[in-house]
């Protein structure tokens, strides 16, 4: 029987075709011929026809139906599911399925965050960011040591005897092919994120030099140490912060049972049936905050971006209401994909931002430097790997708390959303192939990612094609402007810079879409699916912060704020690889390691004492 969502798309996928098709001929049209914006559309226009296009274009995938048989109806009868019914049901049933502390907590926190900002902005900015580097300075070598302990235990699962288990049953079959699963963890795990640092953050190490490689700021030596650091922030550390939240929380709710919390981490510990505890509540209302905290400060960030990058590109300005319109387009478009679940908007719209990643990088290695890319990116893999013990154990001062101890703080803070995903995406997955998919595949992509556009900036600058810093320093020193002097400077920049913008709105719905699903899966009672109307609700909550820190300011102290949850986060995967190892030593006897695999396959090589002198002549 089709459901409210299905004959809803129905109807509006015959209006989405003809304005998608539109509204992109009037967004070409500005591409290609620059002259069109400010003259013929103002620039407040052309970001509205800009984000009708994209909703449009994205919503329609969203809502095309698909086609479940039964056979993956059942295999994901676990997963996020979305119960759909009528209005009038869903507004009468809404107030009765949310869990109160999970939802009341981060939603009180939040209003009374922009309630100090609005009334002493400043005491609460200070009273915020002195808190998070007070945590980052003296918790710096807590966050050095756990993390290189989660990248260390991911390896421990990848070739030992636990990465046989097969999560569900030994019989389970995944719901989900590979490459849609690889799609499904990356796309929502690195956000933006990786479109804004893609092209700033190697020309940043680069500009200051980093204090582990001893170079001059600006020089030829100063350019493997800021590949090989940029690497190293976004390479195999910071993907194993999810992935010890992630396997944990798949072992406890495939194999045990648990439910689908971040909280199950604590299985073994309070029992499954003790899950309905205080403490477990408060471990999923931290994760609500983390999560809606770290997406809204992403959203907003990424509004900035894509609004700079427009004034870069046409030299148009799009006024206060410009980023609260892209706000709000967005938050339509992420909405809708949640609310069609992972079978339908997630995993199609996921499928487009691997397409549009892959074609850009391609792009980028036809038209940039591929012979220094390749030079310096070989240079800085090698000492990436030689070195990666020592920069994991490094506390070189303030300039290792200001980059590696926050952005580990801030992988561990967007864990639980990450890992809950994961962790739901992968039954009938071997624990071996969950890792090797959420650190392994996924740092080899974000690694090829930066190399080639982080690379290419380094070229950009050195030989004077064009001063990129120059012109991130004329807007205030801001990430967010450095991709677009990069683009112009290579040929086919036009349809880089297109690319570029696509990118940053595809990859901000692929997280935000999944956070909204999974914080509403961990808003609602342990044992109702999460309905249209919780989905909406907190997409709505998400749009709103992001647009508060806005119109109000103090998004750096959010995004500080949400910062401080990875602190909890990260001492909790502790707590859950410790409860992991216990179960698994109790529980799982009889698997088969890697090593023991591949050595089982090596040829047998006789030595003269095998030889039975019965068979000499």
């Amino acid at each position: 029987m089709a459901t409210d969502v299905d004959r809803t798309g129905s109807s509006a996928t015959d209006l989405l075709v003809p304005l998608c098709a539109l509204s992109g001929a009037i967004v070409l049209a500005g591409f290609f011929f620059p002259e069109f914006v400010g003259r013929a559309v103002s620039g407040s226009g052309w970001l509205a026809v800009a984000l009708v296009f994209f909703a449009s274009g994205l919503g329609y995938l969203a809502l095309l139906p698909y086609a479940e048989d039964e056979r993956t109806t059942t295999a994901a009868a676990y997963l996020l599911r979305v119960r759909r019914a009528d209005i009038k049901t869903l507004a009468r049933t809404f107030f009765t399925r949310f869990d109160p502390v999970v939802t009341a907590g981060p939603v009180c926190v939040f209003g009374l965050y922009f309630l100090a900002q609005l009334v002493a902005p400043a005491a609460a900015t200070t009273g915020v960011n002195s808190v998070a580097q007070v945590l980052l300075r003296q918790g710096g070598p807590v966050f050095l040591a756990v993390t290189l302990i989660a990248v260390a235990y991911c390896l421990f699962l990848l070739v030992g005897p636990w990465g046989d288990i097969r999560l569900g049953s030994p019989d389970a079959e995944p719901s989900y092919t590979y490459p849609t699963y690889f799609t499904l963890i990356f796309t929502a795990g690195i956000a933006a994120g990786v479109v804004f640092w893609g092209p700033a953050e190697a020309l940043f190490h680069y500009r200051d030099a980093t204090p582990y490689f001893a170079a001059a700021p600006q020089s030829s030596a100063a350019v493997t140490g800021a590949l090989t650091y940029t690497l190293f922030h976004w390479g195999v550390s910071a993907w194993s912060a999810y992935t010890v939240l992630g396997v944990p929380i798949a072992y406890y709710v495939f194999q045990r049972g648990a439910p689908l919390r971040v909280s199950s981490i604590l299985a073994p510990f309070l029992g499954v049936d003790g899950l309905d505890s205080l403490w477990s509540r408060l471990v999923d209302t931290l994760a609500v905050f983390a999560t809606i905290g770290g997406i809204a400060t992403s959203v907003a960030l990424v509004s900035e971006q894509f609004l700079a990058g427009i004034a870069f590109e046409w030299g148009v300005t799009t006024g206060g209401l410009g980023p609260v319109l892209f706000v709000a387009g967005l938050a339509l478009i992420f909405v809708v994909s949640a609310a069609t679940g992972v079978h339908r908007g997630i995993r199609r719209i996921a499928g487009v931002n691997v397409v549009l990643f892959c074609l850009f990088g391609g792009l980028l290695a036809v038209v940039g430097p591929l012979g220094f890319v390749l030079t310096e990116g070989s240079a800085a893999v090698g000492a990436y790997i030689g070195n990666f013990v020592p920069l994991s154990l490094y506390t070189g001062g303030e300039w290792v708390t200001n980059w590696t101890v926050w952005n580990w703080s801030w992988w561990f803070s967007w864990a639980p959303f990450a890992g809950l995903f994961i962790a739901a995406l992968s039954r009938g997955r071997r624990i071996r192939t969950v890792v090797f998919t959420s650190v392994v595949a996924t740092a080899a992509a974000t690694t090829l990612w930066f190399l080639l556009f982080g690379g290419t900036a380094l070229w950009v600058q050195r030989v004077g094609q064009t001063d990129v810093l120059a012109a991130v320093a004329s807007r205030g020193g801001s990430e967010a402007v450095a991709g677009f002097p990069v683009l112009a400077a290579l040929p086919l920049g036009q349809l880089l810079v297109f690319l570029f913008l696509a990118l940053i709105i595809v990859f901000m719905v692929t997280s935000a879409d999944t956070s909204t699903l999974v914080v509403s899966v961990l808003a609602t009672r342990r044992s109702v699916a999460p309905s249209t109307s919780d989905i909406a609700f907190w997409g709505l909550v998400q749009g709103i912060v992001a647009t508060a820190v806005i119109v109000i300011g103090g998004g750096e102290t959010l995004q500080a704020l949400a910062v401080l949850t990875g602190g909890p986060f990260a001492v909790l995967s502790l707590v859950a690889l410790a409860g992991l190892t216990m179960t698994c030593r109790r529980r799982e006897r009889g698997h088969t390691s890697l090593v023991a695999r591949v050595t089982t396959r090596l040829p047998t090589i006789h030595t003269h004492h095998d030889i039975d002198p019965s068979d000499e002549e």
